[in-house]
């Protein structure tokens, strides 16, 4: 059992394929949260081909963020390219 906890590197993208697949969408929700906090306004989540369960848990989360612009998938490279909005506190007066 592992229980550790670590932080994850804000970048402009992450790769979902370390976590476990019930703590993926939780994890995107952080991430996409932490990204947008520091003014990201594209994000590439990698999730992985395959049969596309982790794309639709992904992008059914994508639906609950109000902070998401939209989506588009990169089918190539198994990832969901994210639009978030400005973050407002981070660029004042825009």
């Amino acid at each position: 059992m592992h229980d550790e906890l670590f932080e994850v590197p804000i970048e402009d993208s992450i790769d979902l394929h370390a976590f476990l697949p019930a703590d993926v969408r939780d994890v995107a929700r952080d991430y996409l949260a932490a990204a947008h906090e520091r003014g990201f306004t594209e994000v590439r989540l990698i999730h992985g081909r395959g049969r596309g369960v982790q794309r639709a848990l992904i992008q059914q989360m994508l639906r609950t963020l109000d902070f998401v612009f939209g989506w588009r998938d990169d089918e190539h490279l198994g990832a969901t390219i994210v639009v978030l909005a400005p973050n407002p506190v981070k660029f004042p007066g825009r």
